[in-house]
């Protein structure tokens, strides 16, 4: 398995159907799972499209399940939501998706009564030693949403919350924030929680089949 580019993989079926040609869903660097040799599961896609199939898992050194696909964590979030499955967000109704406030599209809109909060999903893959570690490289967008957070935050009438969601299998000790990848990233995270950001994680039971929220995990930083 290589990485040309941040979208694409080309990876060797091993029932000898040669090399192929997969869409990457998350442009991270992910330097510690796209490695030679590692083994990565792919999922056909669509005839129509260049490549014609999609990575969807990576097996990590230690085993288990690593995913690589970025819509999981708000289709993980929104599941969640509904079931009432966060216990700090289970009074809250989901009102739509994709909020827009500022500059920013958050990932949800919630309401209590005549309140509002708006609330961001992230995925975290990266993981050393047992603590998650979050962004694996810098971004600009994502700093960019934890300030204007801060400012839903600051509103009356408004909340404003921050979900970390585990996009692999095996237990953490917590998730912080990779202020030697990101210090931007890092200083905005605090900063938001100080301004009264809900700063939750969770870890995730993962399967070829499915992924479902799992207990809550602390975020440092």
């Amino acid at each position: 398995m290589h990485r040309p580019n941040r979208f694409v993989v080309h990876a060797r079926i091993t029932s000898g159907g040669g090399e192929v040609r997969a869409h990457l869903p998350d442009p991270g660097r992910l330097t510690e799972l796209l490695v030679p040799g590692r083994s990565i599961w792919l999922k056909a896609a669509d005839r129509s499209r260049k490549t014609r199939w999609t990575a969807v898992y990576v097996v990590p050194e230690e085993g288990g399940l690593v995913c690589c696909d970025t819509r999981r964590p708000n289709q993980l979030a929104a599941a969640a939501l509904k079931a009432g499955a966060i216990a700090a967000l289970s009074q809250w109704s989901v009102l739509r998706s994709e909020a827009t406030w500022g500059s920013s599209r958050f990932d949800f809109l919630l309401g209590q009564g005549a309140r509002r909060l708006y609330l961001e999903a992230k995925g975290v893959s990266w993981v050393a030693e047992g603590v998650a570690r979050f962004p694996d490289a810098v971004t600009a967008r994502g700093a960019r949403h934890l300030r204007e957070l801060a400012q839903v935050a600051a509103t009356p009438g408004h909340g404003a919350a921050v979900l970390f969601l585990m996009q692999r299998s095996g237990p953490v000790r917590r998730i912080e924030a990779a202020a030697d990848r990101d210090p931007e990233f890092a200083a905005a995270l605090g900063a938001a929680r100080a301004a009264g950001v809900l700063v939750l994680g969770y870890q995730t039971r993962m399967t070829l089949d499915a992924t479902e929220l799992a207990s809550p995990v602390p975020v440092v930083g």
